[in-house]
């Protein structure tokens, strides 16, 4: 009866400890940093390019090579910057229409959403989700659109995740 009672208490104690350790996961790390990276420059910055770069340079970010930057802006014009870490490997995009965005390689699609959200309420950003819809053509894609505003400043915010799983996560804001 015993050892049953110390199986109990041992399981009893184990979800405490699995949040802690889930937390830690270099997903989850991954997702505290795009989600962080994305509210020091692109909600900071968004619609103004000038200031995003001179921040992305000043903060020591470099700028792709010409055929790294084609990979990410699809033709438009704009300057992509690595900002990958230890942590993993992220770049953040400034398009020269003001759009921003930051893409992490490989982080947790719901840390992403929970750690923006944090994020955005620690900032006093008020938000609403306006659309959650899975992505067309990619189907294991997933977009979540928001509205939000501080002040005199509004921004439309869009989070492109994987369903339900780790991947690639990107965080895009325009100013309106």
């Amino acid at each position: 009866m015993r050892s049953a009672s110390l199986v109990i208490a041992a399981l009893a104690a184990t979800p405490a400890m699995v949040p802690l350790a889930l937390a830690d996961s270099p997903p989850n790390v991954a997702a505290k940093q795009v989600a962080g990276l994305f509210m020091q420059s692109c909600v900071r910055f968004a619609g103004d390019k000038d200031g995003l770069r001179e921040w992305a340079t000043q903060t020591g970010l470099k700028a792709l090579p010409k055929g790294g930057q084609d990979r990410f802006l699809y033709g438009l014009p704009g300057t992509v910057f690595d900002a990958s870490n230890k942590d993993g490997k992220f770049v953040l995009m400034s398009e020269d229409g003001g759009a921003c965005s930051v893409v992490a390689e490989r982080a947790s699609g719901a840390g992403v959403i929970a750690d923006l959200e944090q994020d955005l309420n620690d900032a006093r950003i008020s938000f609403k989700v306006t659309a959650e819809k899975a992505d067309p053509q990619e189907t294991a894609l997933k977009h979540r659109e928001y509205q939000a505003s501080l002040g005199g400043r509004g921004w439309l915010l869009l989070v492109s995740t994987v369903k339900d799983q780790v991947g690639q996560a990107m965080l895009t804001a325009n100013r309106f």
